[in-house]
C-alpha cells in the first residue's frame, strides 16, 4: 500500500509505503515500512520510491562533468571551487604532462573552467581534468547558480528544455553536473536565461513547466504567444550526466564562418581556370563543326564541277 503521492512533500521519517514497495535513495525501511529519510519530494516509478530532496549539495563522483572557479595556484595544482562541501584539485599534469610551465600564466584566480572529475578519493576530494570534448576555460559570459538535482529539469527530456531557451534566447549555455551553468550572449538575453533557470529550479516539481517557459520566452521575445504548445512533459529528478556541450567548436565555428563569408567574396581560382577550360572546349568543338560543316560543303562543290 502507498500512502503518498507522486512529487508529495514528505518529512524525515514520514511512512511512504508498504513492503511491497522498494526502498530507493533518500528512503529507508523499518518494520516493514518505507520511510523518508530527508525533506524532499516524492519520485515513484513502478515499485520504487525515492525522495528528492529540496536542497542538496553536488556530491562529486568520477566521471561528472563540472564548471569551477580557481580559487588559488598552489606550486603544482590548482584549487577549484566546485559548488561543493568537497574540494577539487586539477593538477599541473592533468594539463601539461610532463612539460613545465608557470601555472598562473595559463589559468588564473578567478578563470572559470569546464571540467571533468577524474577521480574521487575516500574523503571526496576531486582530482580533475582537462581531457574530453568541449573542457577549458570559459570566456565572457555569465555563472548561474541552481540546486544540483534541478539539472536534469533544465535539460529536459532528450535536451528539449535547455534547447528551446538556447533556441530562443540565441545564448550558448553549458551545464555542469554540479549546478553551474555558464551562459554567453546579449546581455539582455543572458539575463533573461538567468531568471528563465531560476523559474525553472523554482517550478521544477509543477507540471506543464515546459509550455509555461516557451511562452515566457515568446512574450518577452516577441511580445505574442507561440502558436503551438508543447505536450506536457512528467519527468523524474535524478540527477544524470547531461552530454557534454562543445562551447569551444562553437566558439571556433563563429570565426570560421566569418573566415567563409570573406573567401565566398572573392572567386576561387581552381573555378575559374576550369570554366575557362570548360568554355574553350565548347569553342574548340564548335569550331571542328563548322570546318567539318565546310569541308563537306567544298567537296560536294568539288563533286558537282
Amino acid at each position: 500500500m502507498i500512502h503518498v503521492e507522486n512529487k508529495d512533500l514528505v518529512i524525515p521519517g514520514q511512512i511512504l509505503a508498504d513492503d511491497e514497495y522498494y526502498s530507493g535513495r533518500g528512503t529507508f525501511k523499518e518494520n516493514g515500512k518505507v520511510c523518508s529519510s530527508l525533506l524532499g519530494r516524492v519520485s515513484l516509478r513502478n515499485k520504487k520510491i525515492r525522495v528528492i530532496p529540496l536542497k542538496s549539495k553536488y556530491v562529486p563522483k568520477k566521471g561528472d562533468v563540472v564548471i569551477g572557479k580557481i580559487k588559488d595556484v598552489r606550486f603544482s595544482m590548482w584549487d577549484v571551487d566546485i559548488n561543493s562541501p568537497y574540494s577539487g584539485i586539477l593538477p599541473a599534469f592533468e594539463v601539461f604532462g610532463r612539460e613545465k610551465k608557470e601555472l598562473n600564466k595559463v589559468y588564473d584566480v578567478g578563470d572559470v573552467l569546464f571540467l571533468r572529475v577524474v577521480e574521487v578519493d575516500e574523503i571526496k576530494k576531486a582530482k580533475l581534468g582537462l581531457k574530453g570534448r568541449g573542457m577549458g576555460k570559459f570566456k565572457g559570459g555569465i555563472i548561474v547558480d541552481i540546486a544540483p538535482t534541478k539539472v536534469p529539469r533544465l535539460i529536459g527530456k532528450k535536451g528539449s528544455m535547455i534547447n528551446m531557451i538556447k533556441d530562443k534566447t540565441k545564448c550558448k549555455i553549458v551545464v555542469g553536473q554540479n549546478g553551474l551553468v555558464w551562459v554567453k550572449g546579449n546581455e539582455d538575453m543572458e539575463q533573461l536565461t538567468r531568471e528563465i533557470i531560476h523559474l525553472i529550479e523554482a517550478e521544477a516539481h509543477t507540471s506543464g513547466l515546459t509550455n509555461k517557459i516557451k511562452n515566457k520566452l515568446y512574450l518577452t521575445i516577441d511580445g505574442e504567444l507561440p502558436p503551438e504548445e508543447i505536450p506536457n512533459e512528467e519527468e523524474e529528478f535524478v540527477l544524470e550526466k547531461p552530454k557534454l556541450q562543445n562551447f569551444k567548436e562553437e566558439l571556433e565555428e563563429e570565426e570560421k564562418e566569418e573566415e567563409n563569408k570573406e573567401k565566398n567574396d572573392k572567386p576561387d581560382i581552381g573555378e575559374v581556370i576550369e570554366e575557362f577550360k570548360r568554355k574553350n572546349k565548347r569553342t574548340i568543338k564548335r569550331k571542328e563543326k563548322e570546318d567539318e560543316k565546310f569541308y563537306k560543303i567544298f567537296i560536294h562543290f568539288c563533286i558537282i564541277n
